[in-house]
């Protein structure tokens, strides 16, 4: 058994039996949706969450235990490679830890002090150090045209000699623990010209706080800030405890002479402040953000999810409504199947202020393509464009009409794309926008496949976390999504197929392409027609694709074409047809599913296969539902602390939530405000989607702030039972390493509103990135 299963087992807290399975598969090709939906026997019943962990881990432990080899490899051709070294090495967790223990043995010819040992200082600096002779004294004799003076020659030894103690890995690490104890991040504003234009920064403009308690959306904030040429951080610390523990690891209080003392101190001195303490706040500090960049984009991803698996509104006639001023209102119906039947743009605002005609327009298209739902963009202009539908919908009293705010995110990106160029050609771009806006109401999934997971807004400021990492990780939410629904091979487009598993972006289009060509699929066998689609990619993907109204009736089931002979005793042993065992409870659960159990089809299959007969091609998302927005409220200044308000949470961050009430900017419901019992993970209470009665607590016009809470009013403030203060072994009690001044209190800290210190909960981890910035008192620049 490898090193690596028993730490993926470890982390998993899973058997390593388990492990090998599930990697063997993943190595011959299987996609983590496969192997967690059909093959349950085969990994003892891993689950997705666990597989994609183990996916994602495998990648990085690969890649780490392949340049922990080199590295190795490299120390050995040095003769560097020592017992301790080779144990520090081999328990690196991280590439960063291991590159930073690799560090001094990496070989530089272009080092100061690889040129003074090419010169001939070695001997000497290793004489210096070792033996009770005035530095100056050992140079004599020594003559080199690069180092004409002895002020040049001892500056060269120290150089030897700091690279040398640089290589002593227990003293370093040694040091930088100690350092992190101490270490305090300051925040300060670059210059006083600065404070105008980076003003969205003032709260980080004199800022100080332990290193280890720095909340992550604050360092994202910060680095922002310094990213942006405003703001200049550093990592402060103590130097006196540091200092003294190289001169006792080097005896420097009893060297003699004391010439040969005074040098060896002041190496000692460069040493630390040189070489190894600014090597240690840089790698606290990006040790630090690598941790808030994978906190975000594991919020990033779960937002996604919760968005993807939104409630859809199905096959409704849907009038898509894109808000606009100048260049007026876009309108777009699309009926139950998705199709385009009609298109148009009216002009109620200025210039043109043509509300009557626009009123009429829209009665007109819904009146004539029986629309069912209105779905209307969120960006500029749209609560003044609902206004205007709301007026329409009044005077129209007998049309069943209802409205819906759709987040547009992404709609512009779509609209612009080659994709959109290809499925809506003879439409503008600026009507596509509308079409893709009233097809994420009929099916969000359907939908926002179609667009780059990083423009569908749930997480601004993607491009400053780690690009590549966030790509894998956004895409695999969407595979994962997409496959807990599945989708309709006769009607799914080439964007959506592309997520199922086992099939790629050429195999969709083929599929796609082979339904124009050929008409639609009968069955999940004709599949297998499509060219380049073979019978590894079918065993991957079938059990994914629904065909409803087709030859076989399970094929719009997810009960997988290799369970289908499972499907025939069952059905026999019961006396009775395909057809009428699905959706037949009573039959179903008549059947003992360990009766059919056997080296093909294990116990876990069979049960899966008995919850899909009962209830064939379920979807997983929840009842489709809309938020009423209180009409008379559409801007933050008309807001007042106490109003009563519902909304639909747009964003879920690991201090609060935040939520849509109708006035272009979202308010936060802190952790402490989003329930009576104290909560630990807000993700558990509140999720993206869903709609909540809010209660506004605080409102910054200025700022363009709003504090919520979904706590009834009067009640108490749910309270964290609260440890005893930690005691020193004197009996005193422990103080802070730093205080955070009050004027630098971020709004992501806790609401604004006068409560008890003891309310507030732990904060521990990061939220959505854009979102965290926002509440750091920061917006994003587009």
């Amino acid at each position: 058994m490898t090193d690596l299963v028993q730490q993926l087992a470890k982390e998993l807290a899973v058997r390593p039996n388990q492990v090998e399975a599930a990697i063997k598969l993943i190595d011959e090709g299987a996609s983590v949706p496969f192997i967690a939906r059909y093959r349950k026997e085969v990994t003892q019943g891993l689950d997705d969450s666990q597989l994609r962990q183990l996916d994602t881990r495998l990648s990085y432990l690969r890649d780490l235990f392949e340049r922990r080899e080199k590295v190795i490899e490299s120390l050995k051709e040095q003769n560097k490679l020592s017992d301790d070294l080779l144990a520090r090495v081999n328990a690196a967790e991280t590439k960063n830890a291991l590159e930073e223990i690799y560090a001094p043995y990496r070989p530089k010819r272009t080092s100061k002090s690889f040129k003074a040992k090419e010169a001939g200082l070695g001997p000497i600096a290793e004489k210096i150090f070792n033996e009770a002779i005035d530095p100056t004294e050992a140079l004599a004799g020594f003559s080199h045209e690069d180092y004409p003076d002895a002020e040049s020659q001892l500056d060269a030894v120290q150089h030897i000699l700091i690279d040398e103690w640089a290589q002593n890995i227990p003293l370093t690490t040694e040091l930088k623990t100690m350092f992190a104890k101490t270490a305090v991040l300051k925040s300060l504003v670059a210059s006083d010209e600065k404070k105008e234009v980076g003003k969205k920064f003032r709260d980080y403009f004199d800022f100080s706080e332990n290193l280890n308690k720095v909340a992550s959306h604050r360092l994202l904030a910060m680095l922002r800030g310094r990213q942006e040429n405003v703001l200049g951080l550093k990592v402060d610390g103590e130097d006196d405890a540091p200092l003294a523990r190289i001169d006792t690891e080097y005896n420097l209080e009893t060297v003699a002479p004391q010439s040969r003392q005074d040098f060896l101190k002041q190496t000692a001195k460069l040493f630390w402040l040189g070489k190894v303490r600014p090597t240690i706040e840089h790698s606290l500090l990006t040790e630090k953000r690598l941790n808030a960049e994978a906190e975000a984009m594991q919020v990033f991803a779960e937002n996604l999810r919760h968005l993807l698996l939104s409630a859809p509104a199905g096959s409704r006639c849907t009038l898509g409504v894109d808000p606009g001023i100048r260049t007026g209102v876009k309108l777009a119906v699309v009926n139950q199947s998705g199709d385009v039947v009609a298109h148009s743009t009216i002009y109620p605002f200025a210039p043109k202020e043509d509300k009557e005609g626009s009123i009429a327009e829209l009665a007109r298209l819904c009146r004539e393509f029986n629309v069912d739902l209105i779905a209307i963009g969120n960006g500029t202009a749209s609560r003044e464009t609902e206004a205007v539908v709301a007026e329409m919908m009044a005077a129209n009293a007998d049309l069943s009409l209802t409205r819906v705010s759709v987040s547009e995110a992404g709609a512009s990106v779509y609209s612009a794309s080659e994709l959109a160029s290809n499925e809506l050609p003879d439409l503008d771009v600026s009507i596509r926008g509308a079409v893709s806006i009233a097809r994420r109401l009929q099916d969000p999934l359907a939908e926002l496949v179609k667009i780059d997971p990083k423009s569908i807004g749930v997480g601004q400021y993607q491009h400053d976390v780690n690009q590549a990492n966030l790509a894998k990780t956004l895409d695999a939410v969407v595979e994962d999504c997409v496959n807990s629904v599945g989708v309709d091979v006769n009607t799914a487009s080439a964007a959506i197929l592309g997520y199922i598993a086992g099939l790629n972006k050429a195999i969709a289009q083929q599929i796609v392409d082979y339904r124009k060509e050929n008409g639609r699929f009968d069955s999940r066998q004709s599949l297998k027609k499509v060219p380049r689609l073979g019978d590894r990619t079918f065993e991957q993907a079938a059990g994914f694709l629904r065909i409803q109204d087709g030859s076989e009736p399970l094929d719009a089931s997810a009960v997988h074409p290799e369970s289908y002979p499972l499907v025939a005793k069952i059905v026999e042993a019961k006396a009775t047809t395909v057809k009428d065992i699905i959706g037949n409870t009573e039959i179903i659960r008549q059947v003992n599913a360990e009766e059919f159990a056997d080296e093909k089809f294990g116990l876990p299959t069979i049960k899966d296969v008995l919850a899909e007969l009962e209830k064939p091609g379920r979807d997983p998302r929840p009842e489709f539902r809309t938020a009423k927005f209180r009409e008379d409220i559409t801007e933050v200044a008309q807001l007042t602390e106490g109003m009563q308000l519902e909304g639909v949470i747009t964003n879920v961050t690991n201090f609060g939530a935040f939520v849509d009430v109708g006035v272009h900017q979202d308010g936060l419901v802190h952790i402490s405000e989003l329930a009576n019992e104290f909560v630990s993970d807000p993700h558990k209470v509140a999720k993206p989607g869903q709609i909540v009665q809010v209660r506004v607590m605080n409102v910054d016009v200025e700022r363009n702030r709003v504090n919520l809470s979904m706590r009834p009013e009067g009640s108490v403030a749910p309270v964290k039972a609260q440890r005893p203060p930690r005691r020193e072994q004197n009996g005193e009690q422990r103080k802070p390493h730093a205080k955070r001044p009050q004027h630098a209190r971020p709004q992501g800290d806790r609401p604004q509103g006068k409560k008890p210190q003891s309310a507030k909960p732990q904060e521990n981890k990061i939220g959505g990135l854009g979102a965290l910035l926002l509440q750091a008192g920061i917006k994003g620049s587009k």
